[in-house]
């Protein structure tokens, strides 16, 4: 199922570079008014991370497409596009955000200063929240039925407010010094890191004209996968360097977060996620060999070492 591992290798990078020149083109001009909101936006999307989301997005579109007319395969590939952008939008502005001092107060990611280090506050605020209504505008362009617009619009915005990403966060904010339970520390993720993974996959899926079966194949999936990818992040946060990972490790220890690794101890969290692994691998069976990317994905969250 899996592809070989150079060529998934080159394709994962192929496509981080390809969504940096769509970020690149929809962003806001650097020397167009407000020119410092527009330059930390720009600051805070471009030249760095590794576009899991979107990568997701173009997977999972590439798993459901049959074969269609040419103008049918351009329409899916600017569908694909936005979608991609717009979740890295997403993803972009929740960073900013929660690297704020009222949030995590950190001051490096992705191997640079944070975006209110490098700016102000009052600055990286206003960025996050340009970034998402950007985000949605995106969408809103998608050339696909009107219905399916509507679809990836509820699903990115579920994923980004209070039943994703910003209640995972709201919750991760009150957990610091308590202990939780494994149910409770998960549905934390869930929210937090996994609902834009799934909305990646769920977006890719409508770009690329996922049937009922599909949609729900992708569903399980990213579950499987979305937990996967928290529970490497918290291992790496123990075992990773600063410089290699791009940003502040030891600090979810130094802050008395609870963490997989806390919970459960070094060995079984990696154990977990390796489970876990397994269950993306095995909700892909249906699609065959043109999920060989999302499986390959699936391989880079959870074995990658930064």
């Amino acid at each position: 199922m899996n592809a070989p591992v150079v060529e998934f290798s080159h394709w994962l990078s192929e496509r981080a570079q390809h969504v940096e020149q769509v970020l690149a083109r929809v962003l806001p001009q650097e020397d167009l008014i407000p020119t410092r909101l527009h330059q930390a936006m720009r600051y805070s999307v471009l030249g760095g991370g590794k576009r899991v989301r979107a990568a997701l997005v173009f997977a999972a579109a590439q798993a459901c497409t049959e074969a269609s007319s040419a103008q049918q395969q351009t329409q899916s590939a600017l569908a694909q596009d936005y979608a991609a952008a717009a979740v890295e939008l997403v993803h972009a502005y929740s960073l900013v955000h929660d690297d704020l001092p009222c949030m995590d107060d950190d001051v490096l990611r992705r191997g640079r200063p944070t975006v209110h280090v490098q700016y102000d506050e009052a600055t990286a605020l206003l960025a996050g929240d340009a970034l998402q209504p950007l985000a949605f505008d995106l969408l809103a362009q998608m050339p696909i039925a009107p219905e399916l617009i509507v679809q990836a619009t509820r699903d990115l915005a579920r994923a980004a407010g209070s039943l994703g990403m910003a209640g995972g966060q709201a919750i991760d904010l009150d957990s610091v010094g308590k202990t939780l339970t494994q149910p409770a520390l998960q549905q934390m993720h869930v929210l937090k890191t996994g609902a834009l993974l799934a909305a990646s996959v769920s977006l890719g899926g409508l770009a690329g004209g996922a049937n009922a079966v599909q949609r729900q194949a992708l569903g399980a999936y990213s579950d499987a996968i979305g937990l996967a990818f928290q529970v490497i992040d918290d291992v790496l946060d123990v075992t990773a360097d600063s410089a290699k990972l791009g940003k502040t490790t030891g600090k979810d220890a130094i802050a008395n977060k609870p963490t997989y690794v806390t919970l459960m101890g070094l060995s079984q969290a990696r154990d977990f996620a390796g489970h876990l692994h397994q269950q993306a691998l095995a909700a892909l069976r249906p699609f065959g060999a043109s999920a060989s990317l999302l499986a390959g994905l699936a391989d880079f969250i959870v074995l990658r070492d930064h």
